[in-house]
């Protein structure tokens, strides 16, 4: 029988955590402020997760925490008082690669599930079968594996052991992630949480014997990454991922932001969602569910290794961008007197036309009809400083829904 898998959405910070939550995640995956591979996202404090496990739970939405470095020595002592810590916090999972960290979390927090992170590059169903007699309840697939290999090892691992897989997201160039670049230019080191992304950066070819003479290499007037990966994404083969009897569909994404994050979640929600209801219903809308996720990012997409080893006209990022183009606003914090508070991300103004995205897949377009700052100041505009103003939407939007403008 076709397992039902969870949609699991990643969140920067406790905005973005109830923006995945309002708009479909099943289970949302965060950091903290240690320990996590992603240094530069604003993370969480326990504060934060504190109450963003609460905003979870109470609408039965799951919250794992990422805790995947590779420890060194020194690290050991900082991660056992941090378990301590997310002991309390009682949070549904942690995903870890490092096994010292993967023990230290069974003594520290046995109640509290542990996945094993993709970092731990579990290619094999033997791999899978040792993490789940060390204790582990679910592991995340190698993201080199095909769907072949993935239904291979579901025949071949324990029923009640859960088979994590990324399905769309940012491509690492290395295997499983395991990425020098960053530290050998910069000295901050990718497997500990301070990837720099040089791989995203623009290069020049220079001739050994003519040093300082740089040749760059230009493809249109967005130049050339010639590492760069397009963007992986799995919404035309939602039946392909259920039958495989993946259990947690993993979108990427730790340091985007809530406009992303609300557009992914809530196009994988409806996809989902469609194909359960009805097989046809989901090929009919697909055109919708292309259109929403193409909006959203600047790469074209691939399908990874999900369907075989990549050639170069599918992982290699080699065309500039998708026409449609949004810029995200805010979101609705509150309302009040006919007024929506927003926390502004991005200039916009009075008498313009903006986009009110809603968790079930509506996009209202309205007119702004006042800025009100805080203290109660009319304003022609909203500058980019993010500030707190109140707009007037036409009783249009709502508490959570995304504000965000089309640029073409």
């Amino acid at each position: 029988m076709a397992r039902h898998p969870e949609l699991l959405i990643p969140a920067a910070s406790l905005e973005v955590l109830k923006t995945a939550v309002v708009f479909g995640a099943d289970a949302v995956y965060i950091g903290g402020e240690s320990f996590g591979l992603r240094a530069k996202a604003k993370n969480f404090s326990i504060q934060d997760m504190k109450e963003g496990i609460a905003f979870a739970h109470a609408r039965h939405v799951k919250v794992y925490v990422t805790a995947n470095i590779f420890a060194h020595n020194q690290d050991l002592e900082g991660v056992r008082a941090y378990f301590e810590e997310l002991k309390a916090l009682k949070p549904d999972g942690l995903i870890i690669a490092d096994p010292g960290v993967f023990d230290i979390a069974g003594e520290v927090c046995p109640e509290i599930e542990r996945h094993i992170s993709t970092q731990a590059n579990n290619t094999n169903y033997a791999a899978f079968r040792f993490w789940h007699r060390q204790g582990a309840s679910r592991v995340v697939a190698a993201r080199e594996l095909s769907l072949e290999e993935i239904k291979e090892l579901r025949r071949k691992i324990p029923e009640e052991m859960e088979m994590e897989a990324f399905i769309h997201g940012s491509m690492c160039i290395s295997y499983s992630g395991r990425c020098l670049l960053s530290n050998y230019f910069t000295g901050r080191d990718a497997n500990k949480g301070s990837c720099t992304h040089p791989c995203r950066w623009k290069y020049a070819v220079v001739e050994e014997t003519r040093p300082g003479e740089y040749m760059p290499v230009y493809e249109n007037d967005r130049g050339t990454y010639i590492f760069n990966s397009r963007d992986l994404c799995m919404i035309g083969h939602i039946p392909e991922l259920i039958d495989a009897g993946i259990d947690s569909l993993k979108v990427e994404g730790r340091m985007k932001t809530a406009l992303y994050v609300a557009s992914v979640a809530r196009t994988y929600r409806k996809a989902l969602d469609d194909y359960q209801e009805s097989p046809q219903k989901y090929q009919e809308n697909m055109p919708w569910y292309v259109e929403q996720i193409a909006s959203c990012t600047y790469r074209q997409f691939t399908t990874g290794f999900f369907f075989g080893k990549p050639d170069e006209n599918t992982q290699i990022y080699n065309e500039s961008t998708y026409v449609k183009e949004y810029t995200y606003l805010g979101t609705v914090e509150e309302e009040r007197d006919g007024l929506c508070r927003i926390r502004q991300r991005n200039k916009f103004s009075v008498g313009e036309w903006i986009e009110v995205m809603k968790p079930d897949g509506r996009n209202v377009k309205v007119q702004v009809g006042r800025i009100v700052s805080e203290d109660g100041m009319e304003q022609e505009s909203a500058p980019h400083a993010k500030q707190i103003v109140w707009i007037d939407l036409k009783g249009q939007a709502e508490k959570f829904d995304i504000l965000r403008r089309s640029e073409v």
